[in-house]
């Protein structure tokens, strides 16, 4: 996979109402007191703010291919917990077929309709899997190897 660089500046993320605690914090690591249209890369929001803000900052980035890229890094996201779904149920490949299908609709593989589909029985299967482990330290374990996926996902796709 060829990486894409994904650009924004501090005026589009200021235009958008980031929190505060973060606006600041990505201001101090920059070495900035306000915004400007200078081009910031999202892996310096990575860097400085971490996984969810670099995540939330997609939205203030314009590039033909973030839709594609988005969905790609989301099925990847989602991949990286489905060992968990699978030693809960592992006979149900729902999620699995879901996963695929969201990589088939960002390819331009399969419509919109067909991805519905597969994601309405992955999200029955969620559910099944949820109430199964409620209580369990799985969700706990789920939340952990997301968050230590999330970071080397997002570093597949995105260049400098």
């Amino acid at each position: 996979m060829k990486k894409v660089v994904f650009i924004t500046t501090l005026n589009a993320i200021r235009a958008m109402g980031p929190c505060e605690d973060g606006w600041k914090k990505l201001l101090k690591h920059l070495g900035k007191e306000k915004a400007n249209d200078e081009p910031l890369n999202l892996l310096t929001i990575l860097e400085s703010n971490g996984v969810q803000h670099c995540l939330w900052a997609l939205r203030c980035v314009e590039h033909p291919d973030l839709d594609r890229i988005a969905r790609l890094m989301a099925a990847d996201f989602a991949e990286a917990v489905l060992p968990i779904f699978e030693k809960k149920c592992p006979k149900d490949d729902r999620p699995r077929k879901a996963i695929q299908a969201a990589r088939d609709f960002a390819n331009g593989k399969i419509t919109a309709q067909e991805r519905a589909a597969a994601g309405a029985a992955a999200g029955a299967a969620a559910w099944d899997a949820a109430r199964a482990a409620a209580g369990d330290a799985a969700g706990d374990a789920a939340w952990a190897a997301a968050g230590a996926a999330q970071t080397k996902i997002i570093r597949k796709y995105l260049g400098r």
